[in-house]
């Protein structure tokens, strides 16, 4: 069976308030999704919601004929996934070597050595470097090598193009496109253009009107039940 990133009626939302009002939308291997949005409309809740890190309001995802990095079929999109959010989540005081060794060795699925991973997004003999010496740019860059070192088939990217030059803007997009022909999934929030091919599909999200937001809370502490992740 071929894999499927499957939500469906996914409400998002921190606190108990409404942010992303219920999405259905369905994502098959080689396939990408761009998601804007002004600031508030829920771009960075969304894929912290489909990562794990936030829990969702309503509705279910799910996966389909995926394996985790154990082997066993995914239960859920966290399984699969590489979340990229706007902070790198690099150790300053490691070398970006060993920081990436780390991160290969905590997810599982060997892909590309760090140094093989530094070079290919541009930063050649970077491996004994202390992140806390690396620039803006290069920082990105190395945050953006972690999703090299161990496979995952799903990326979920939150403006992963911030502080990069646009030589660099144009070598990550060569990445995520070369992540899509091998069957990878990509959704991506992003102010900046960011080309993934003529394929990918945008999903506008727009700030939910207050009282939407409040009719939902509302809704939430009424009986009804709602399936969550997994």
């Amino acid at each position: 069976m071929a894999g499927r990133l499957v939500i469906e009626g996914l409400a998002c939302g921190r606190a108990g308030r409404l942010v992303v009002p219920p999405l259905t939308l369905a994502l098959a291997p080689g396939e990408a999704v761009l998601v804007t949005g002004e600031n508030g409309a829920g771009k960075s809740t969304l894929l912290r919601t489909l990562a794990g890190l936030l829990p969702p309001l309503a509705g279910a995802v799910r996966v389909e004929g995926f394996a985790g990095a154990s082997g066993e079929p995914a239960r859920s999109a966290s399984e699969i996934a590489h979340y990229l959010g706007h902070r790198n989540a690099l150790k300053g005081g490691r070398t970006a070597g060993a920081e990436l060794g780390f991160w290969q060795s905590y997810l599982g699925g060997r892909a590309l050595s760090p140094r093989e991973a530094l070079e290919a997004v541009g930063l050649p003999g970077a491996v004994p470097f202390r992140c806390h010496d690396l620039s803006a740019g290069q920082a990105r860059r190395a945050a953006l090598a972690r999703l090299l070192v161990a496979h995952r088939p799903l990326w979920l990217l939150d403006e992963p193009t911030t502080a990069l030059d646009a030589k660099a803007q144009d070598g990550f997009a060569r990445l995520c496109r070369l992540h899509l022909a091998e069957g990878g999934l990509i959704l991506a929030a992003t102010h900046q253009p960011l080309d993934l091919g003529p394929e990918a599909r945008t999903l506008r999200l727009e700030p939910p009107a207050p009282s939407t937001a409040a009719d939902f809370e509302s809704s939430i502490e009424s009986d009804e039940t709602w399936e969550a992740i997994g």
